[in-house]
């Protein structure tokens, strides 16, 4: 099956299964290997990228719902030089211990942003519910607040 959609921000196709999540078509056959793979169950949110400006988790999403969807990867999020605030939050904080986690952290982040410019820590505990095994909640509680403050300054900016 052909499926069509726009992966960070360019216009995308690819050839494979229906069913294959689209996980493996990012990792495999697209090459972008910052969204990870964690437990394959929807579980984990290590693998979360936004469909839409939504968290979904790859792992689980078959390529079939991408078709047409607008699909933003932990690379089409920011870059070194102009890092998405959530991303340089990130950096202020030294959240990442391991860090293989964290593309997925960041990912489900940015989208609540989107939806909820200055989150609670409930509006947080209730939507940021990814796995971290290193522990860095604390720190990313912190981040996600400064995450909140940057985005909002460069709102205002526009």
């Amino acid at each position: 099956m052909k499926v069509s959609f726009t992966l960070n921000g360019a216009p995308t196709e690819v050839e494979t299964d229906e069913q294959t999540p689209l996980l493996w078509v990012l990792r495999d056959q697209l090459d972008l290997k910052g969204t990870k793979f964690g437990c394959g169950k929807a579980a984990c949110g290590a693998c979360t990228v936004q469909v839409d400006g939504t968290a979904i988790r790859s792992c689980s999403y078959a390529i079939k719902f991408a078709e047409g969807k607008n699909i933003r990867t932990i690379e089409g999020l920011g870059n070194r030089d102009n890092p998405h605030p959530v991303q340089q939050a990130w950096m202020d904080f030294v959240v990442p211990q391991c860090g293989y986690c964290q593309p997925g952290f960041m990912m489900a982040t940015a989208a609540l942003l989107e939806k909820v410019p200055k989150p609670t820590d409930e509006d947080i505990d209730r939507n940021i519910v990814n796995v971290c095994r290193c522990g860095t909640y604390t720190r990313m509680r912190k981040a996600i607040h400064r995450a909140a403050e940057l985005h909002q300054s460069q709102n205002l900016k526009k």
